[in-house]
């Protein structure tokens, strides 16, 4: 077995280089295990879509694919980084942390040591011979090692259900003019949650090189490292499986609108037991689309969080650009979709016929351009499967039925359309412009497939 350490240097600094220039790397949890898989095709002879196929192995949830395949098309094209038209300035490490903290919004370092697999997760900084402990479905196993907690812990591999989604919410009765029902979505980041805690002291930031989509915000596993700490009296690295990242991390709330012609309606949002406060929600909804009516609906479900991308506040700005699109023309492909994010960014996006993705974005002063596009790529990423592919399998009862990332609907590498970004630059001071990127994806993903009135669109939803 050869890891990163184990290649060529010359080979190694060559995609390490390439992947900081490109962007190609944002938490970095997932990078080197592409890394690895991508510089085998070195010694191939090229194939078409060769770097595609590749990456079909793999999941990187934050890049959202395109900046890794022109990274990897630059290496094994010969090309040093910064040849052909990008920018051959060096990157500040400042300015790309800057532009990742107001895109995250989040703490995040770039750079080939984030590439290297060295972003300060959570795990690697527990002190030297901390006890393990491993969280799965109400139980816990904790040993003086990795290797040890999990044999006390006997795991039962989850599996890809076959369950067909639900639409746990029903449109409100009316006369509406748009309607759209949602389902539960993962945020299926890759580092599943994790934490450390002295006795007595302050628990490790689950999030460590990113914010995880908002995902972890509010994960309990920092409060069970702090009581197995103080129980124990020593230092504890609490861990939950994939699995139990699944069943308890927060998921999209479900939501049901009815949209009138005059942008008035009603959206129903999924509250089930568990779930957090979804006062922000509703605060993010009231600032963009004033005139509908929130309700709130209890449901069995997964718990849901406000603090996902875009939760809420995303649908209604959807539909109601939607509405305009409709009114202006016939819904479909190549329809400009011009959205405002709650911090002033824009976006406009347009798919064509082959489900290409055309993106111009303002932000502000640029700061970082690669990290900018970076994060705008993974903005139409995630955008793209929220409203084709992505839904998390619930029962009558509640429970997660599908405990696999591959069972999410995440598009991959291959299934993700080639993306372009251009990036327009103001004196304006930096703000968001991902969200709006993704608010404008989704509304265009959305009238490509003729506003279908279920998510996903594309993935036998019932």
């Amino acid at each position: 077995m050869t890891t990163l350490e184990g290649l060529d240097p010359a080979l190694r600094t060559a995609w390490v280089d390439a992947f900081a220039h490109a962007g190609a790397s944002q938490c970095g949890f997932c990078t080197p295990g592409i890394l690895m898989r991508l510089a085998a095709l070195s010694d191939r002879p090229a194939k078409p879509d060769a770097v595609r196929t590749s990456l079909l192995a793999h999941l990187c949830r934050c890049t959202g694919w395109q900046s890794i395949v022109d990274a990897a098309d630059r290496v094994l094209a010969g090309d040093a980084p910064g040849d052909g038209a990008e920018s051959t300035r060096p990157r500040d490490p400042l300015l790309a942390a800057w532009r990742a903290q107001v895109e995250g919004p989040a703490f995040q370092t770039s750079g080939a040591p984030v590439v290297l697999g060295q972003g300060g997760f959570a795990s690697d900084t527990a002190p030297e011979g901390a006890t393990v402990a491993i969280c799965d479905d109400g139980r816990v196993s904790l040993a003086d090692g990795l290797a040890g907690a999990r044999r006390g812990l006997p795991k039962v591999q989850g599996r890809r259900s076959g369950v067909a989604l639900r639409h746990p919410l029903e449109v409100p009765e009316g006369e509406w003019a748009i309607t759209l029902q949602t389902t539960w979505v993962e945020p299926a980041y890759l580092e599943p949650d994790a934490s450390w805690c002295l006795p007595g002291g302050v628990p490790s930031s689950p999030l460590a090189n990113g914010g995880a989509f908002g995902g972890k915000r509010r994960s309990p596993v920092a409060d069970e490292a702090r009581r197995l700490a103080d129980a124990e009296q020593r230092p504890v690295l609490a861990l939950w499986t994939r699995e139990e990242v699944v069943r308890r991390g927060p998921k999209r709330p479900p939501v049901a609108i009815g949209l009138r012609s005059d942008g008035t309606g009603v959206m129903r949002v999924a509250h089930p037991d568990g779930s957090a406060d979804l006062a922000a929600l509703h605060s993010a909804v009231a600032e963009v689309a004033p005139g509908l009516e929130i309700e709130e609906r209890d449901v069995a479900g997964p718990p849901v969080g406000a603090e996902l991308r875009g939760a809420g506040w995303a649908e209604a700005v959807v539909v109601l650009a939607a509405l305009r699109a409709r009114s202006a023309g016939p819904a479909g492909r190549g329809v400009p979709v011009e959205i405002t994010g709650r911090t002033g960014g824009r976006a406009v996006v347009s798919i064509g016929d082959d489900d290409r993705v055309a993106v111009e974005v303002w932000a502000g002063e640029v700061l970082d351009e690669t990290t900018l596009r970076s994060y705008c790529f993974g903005a139409v990423h995630q955008a793209l499967g929220w409203v084709w592919s992505e839904g998390v399998a619930v029962d009558d009862d509640g429970r997660v039925q599908d405990l696999t990332v591959r069972s999410f609907g995440v598009l991959s590498a291959r299934d993700t359309p080639e993306v372009t970004v251009t990036v327009h630059p103001s004196d304006r001071l930096p703000v968001n412009g991902s969200d709006a990127v993704f608010a404008a994806t989704a509304t265009a993903a959305w009238l490509a497939d003729g506003l279908a009135p279920r998510w996903p669109t594309r993935r036998g939803a019932r």
